[in-house]
């Protein structure tokens, strides 16, 4: 069975996904504590990016990787709540599931040392 909100188009569908976006932001800083420490770490680190004053491409590169982060963190996120809804018993799948998208979250806060590490250090 499809949404019923599948149909909307133009303003209201902008205004409806705008919606939904926030009631996401909202439920992950209530519910999930990782997500709320990279919300936190980045309220630090994009200031200090623009303040380091590297070319426009380092700086580019310094704020993105830190979004990358925490967006990769929701969708880590919307997958356990999902396995979760689904069962909360332990099963082979639910794991790993669970497991790969942590090993997303590992490769983007990975990726944000490397980025960091090679614009800070040259």
């Amino acid at each position: 069975m499809e949404s019923p909100f599948k149909g909307k188009t133009g303003l209201r569908r902008l205004i409806n996904a705008c919606g939904y976006s926030l009631a996401g932001f909202k439920a992950a800083w209530k519910n999930e504590d990782a997500f709320r420490q990279e919300v936190l770490l980045a309220l630090i680190l994009i200031p200090l990016a623009l303040y380091l004053k590297p070319d426009a491409i380092s700086r580019a590169l310094m704020i993105g990787s830190v979004l990358l982060v925490m967006v990769i963190e929701l969708i880590n996120s919307a997958i356990e709540a999902t396995v979760d809804r689904i069962s909360l018993e332990r099963h082979d799948l639910a794991k790993r599931a669970k497991d790969i998208g942590s090993a997303a979250v590992f490769i983007g806060l990975l990726n944000f040392a490397v980025v960091w590490g090679l614009v800070l250090l040259g």
